[in-house]
């Protein structure tokens, strides 16, 4: 019978930091399943900061939200109605119909997950695409060679937290990161293995990564001044892996860039951008797998995760983030 439920639409496209003016959430009804389709309960949903571009009416590489219309992202639930026979009742997947509290989900895109090795949430964070960009970043965009000194922003941030400890796992002789507090600076050296890191509100960050510094592999959730820092503490042919630049995602004109680009040429650096979901980078989803698998069975992969609870909590724990108010990733129960 048809199941009557919840979702958030884009009300208005935000100028500036987001507000809860822009959202609406908004009572639907969904038919039963149709041949293909599965009728999932959504149990967890993420909340991520590229989902502020997404709120721009700009081209980038993943289309805009849609006005009054539901947002999107990565979810995982419950199967409760098929009409597939590949997914049953009761198996738990992952796919991107997030921001609602069910979905009608094509059963080629919901990925059934094996829930007996990690909690389904961990396939949003650090078994998701968290994870996997940490891994791509730092295995094809900027290798970790043996030795190397790596430095990661928002090091305590769902990439950041994995990115650091990858890696340690790839060579790395000392890792570095900063964060956006004293208790995020505590978690990276005292529980993740981070031989150093700073809270980033302490003083300009070009004096904070100063003494610990030369570094030869920056891993970029930031941008803005963390970038300009990093740049000038590169060694020779240093790599930059610039996946993020969550300090300018609210900004509502455009920010300055970095004032001493030229180092990219006088020191002989690789600067790189990516997008994990690029097809160039699917051969490295089985062998991240595998891999974070056995890291986090023996204990050198560790995260944690933040919670918000129920839908009418997801605008809260969006803008949270932004704010910096999680560690580790930032997720939804539902």
């Amino acid at each position: 019978m048809p199941t009557r439920t919840r979702e958030i639409h884009l009300a208005s496209r935000p100028t500036g930091w987001p507000t809860h003016e822009n959202f609406r959430t908004v009572e639907v009804t969904l038919p039963d399943p149709g041949p293909g389709q599965v009728l999932v309960r959504n149990t967890v949903m993420s909340v991520d900061p590229y989902m502020r571009g997404r709120m721009n009416d700009a081209r980038s590489y993943v289309a805009p939200f849609a006005l009054d219309a539901p947002l999107d992202g990565g979810a995982v639930g419950e199967v409760v109605a098929s009409g597939d026979d590949s997914l049953q009742p009761g198996d738990v997947v992952l796919h991107q119909l997030g921001w609602r509290e069910h979905a009608l989900v094509s059963a080629r895109e919901g990925r059934r997950l094996d829930v007996s090795q990690a909690p389904a949430s961990a396939y949003l964070g650090v078994l998701g695409m968290p994870g996997l960009t940490a891994y791509v970043g730092l295995t094809r965009i900027a290798p970790v060679q043996e030795g190397d000194t790596v430095f990661v922003s928002g090091a305590a941030g769902a990439v950041g937290s994995v990115a650091g400890q990858v890696a340690r796992q790839l060579g790395a002789a000392k890792v570095i990161g900063s964060a956006g507090s004293p208790e995020k600076v505590a978690w990276l050296t005292e529980e993740l293995g981070f031989d150093a890191a700073f809270d980033y509100h302490d003083d300009r960050v070009s004096r904070l990564l100063r003494p610990h510094g030369p570094v030869d592999v920056y891993f970029d959730n930031v941008g803005g001044d963390h970038l300009e820092a990093a740049i000038g503490q590169m060694n020779d042919f240093g790599r930059i892996a610039a996946c993020g630049a969550i300090a300018t995602y609210n900004d509502d004109s455009p920010s300055p860039g970095p004032r001493n680009l030229f180092l990219l040429v006088s020191r002989r650096l690789s600067l790189r951008g990516f997008i994990v979901t690029d097809p160039q980078h699917r051969d490295a989803v089985g062998e991240f797998h595998r891999r974070a698998a056995g890291w986090i069975a023996d204990g050198t992969l560790r995260y944690r995760e933040t919670f918000a609870d129920g839908l009418d909590r997801a605008v809260d724990a969006f803008l949270g983030l932004h704010r910096g108010e999680n560690i580790g990733k930032m997720l939804v129960r539902l």
